[in-house]
């Protein structure tokens, strides 16, 4: 994966630099040990690192106020940090980058639980969210795998969604407003409790942005009342491409679980050993979860079995008590954790239609053949978001070039059949110079005049998102015009 060359001016100046940093915002607020900069080299996309220039950790908005117009006016790169979870490179730092990092900013600003929302500071974590209005028996929709860890700033930049973004949505269906410094140091604020504002709607510009239009400080966020009830099922098959074919046919039929998850056989074996949440022997698995009252689930778990009946499932395994859910759910909340026990891996994020899930799956596996290389299937079947997690040795020469190449013909794949690049990983370093194979040069034009205008410089976010010519030759155009 290439990286822009660092600006040698900038690492030239970058105790200079680093003493304005701490002079503006204290000193315990900036990290420019090598050591201890490690830590923010790479995000959950381990296979490329680079340690930046220095690291700031701010507490406020108006700190990140100052740390932004201080490296605005330095001409310095910044890259914005929530959790590092992300799986697409999106907070990779380059050489001559500051990274900002808000897991500091984590503090319950406001609850209405009257207008049904909740303002959070971005480095708050998805799952803290709910927690903080569980007694209220109030919850955070969107549930993203890494919801333990992964911080609302970040779930914005990449709007992630989740197991249960099927009935729920993704996150810019539960945003409401956001605070938002821009590189110069102004702060905006977007959006706000009353909904959608008249004007442009630049909070769904910003949703999704991946950092490259400003930093999310803060986010109101729309909490709902729990569900009277939940129950999954989980439906066994003979192989992927029929549990796809099932999927489909679900939602087909009008039926709108609160989530649809698929396992294929690597995956099953992988969180069988690691979790032992008892899972049949089967080539896929479908959890299939459903909310309501008890009469309201018992009528649309009908509907499932009858549908599911079509398909000659191996096994379908309806849960009875909490417990039976739990197991049901462990193995799917494991599967990362499970897959890594398998080797490295790389986690892809495409997108395609719901229909065309049997083709794809079986397409997947040719390539996977062809390539000599595993590949592991855990998505969100309801929505067509997949992931393809595929299995290779970080210490074998030339195995990342060949993830990188099978990757790349699984995203192609996914594009081709009518889907897109990304679901809620974003495009990061990961996808950047697949970006022509989704958008033509007039839609990606049009995209980096959004960020011309939010960002002239281009300072945030170096390297991402765009091809890397593409964007180098942008920054060079802010450097000239400033």
């Amino acid at each position: 994966m290439q990286m822009p060359v660092p600006d040698g001016a900038i690492l030239a100046r970058r105790d200079a630099i680093v003493a304005q940093l701490r002079a503006a915002v204290g000193a315990g607020t900036v990290i420019d040990d090598p050591v201890e900069a490690r830590a923010y080299e790479c995000d959950a996309l381990s296979a490329y690192r680079c340690p930046p220039l220095a690291v700031a950790l701010p507490t406020t908005t108006e700190e990140v106020a100052a740390i932004l117009r201080l490296c605005h006016a330095e001409h310095v790169p910044v890259v914005p940090r929530g959790a590092g979870t992300s799986l697409a490179g999106g907070s990779m730092p380059t050489a001559d980058a500051v990274v900002l990092g808000l897991a500091r900013m984590n503090a319950v600003l406001d609850v209405s639980y009257g207008d049904r929302q909740i303002t959070v500071q971005a480095g708050r974590t998805n799952l803290s969210v709910s927690g903080a209005v569980d007694e209220a028996g109030f919850f955070y929709a969107p549930d993203p795998s890494s919801q333990l860890a992964c911080a609302i700033g970040g779930n914005i930049g990449m709007n992630s969604g989740g197991a249960h973004c099927l009935k729920y949505g993704v996150t810019t269906n539960n945003l409401l407003g956001v605070r938002m410094v821009l590189m110069d140091g102004t702060i905006v604020d977007l959006g706000g409790p009353m909904g959608e504002a008249p004007g442009l709607d630049l909070l769904g510009v910003v949703c999704g942005a991946e950092g490259q239009l400003g930093v999310v400080t803060e986010a109101t966020l729309r909490i709902l009342p729990k569900p009277a009830g939940a129950r999954p099922v989980l439906i066994a098959f003979d192989s992927s491409e029929t549990a796809g074919a099932c999927v489909a046919a679900i939602i087909r039929a009008g039926v709108l679980p609160v989530a649809i998850e698929f396992m294929d056989r690597p995956c099953i074996v992988a969180t069988e050993n690691f979790a032992r949440p008892g899972y049949p022997d089967c080539e896929a698995l479908l959890i299939v979860e459903v909310e309501g009252t008890p009469p309201e689930i018992d009528e649309q778990l009908a509907v499932i079995r009858g549908i599911a009946a079509g398909f000659s499932p191996i096994e379908f395994r309806e849960s009875r008590s909490e417990d039976e859910s739990r197991r049901i759910w462990l193995g799917r909340k494991s599967a990362f954790g499970a897959m890594g026990q398998m080797g490295d891996y790389m986690c892809l994020d495409g997108t395609i239609p719901v229909s065309a899930l049997p083709q794809v799956l079986r397409r997947i596996g040719e390539l996977s053949a062809a390539a000599g290389l595993p590949v592991g299937n855990v998505f969100h079947a309801g929505d067509g978001n997949m992931h393809p997690l595929i299995i290779y040795d970080a210490n074998r020469p030339g195995d990342l070039e060949r993830v990188e190449a099978l990757g790349a013909d699984i995203l192609r794949l996914c594009v081709q059949v009518g889907g897109c690049l990304t679901g809620e990983h974003g495009v990061g370093v990961e996808k950047r110079d697949l970006m022509p194979a989704q958008f033509s040069d007039a839609d990606m034009e049009a995209q980096m005049r959004v960020k011309d205008v939010f960002d002239p410089r281009w300072l945030l976010n170096a390297a991402k998102v765009f091809p890397l010519h593409v964007s180098a030759s942008r920054r060079e155009g802010g450097r000239n015009a400033a």
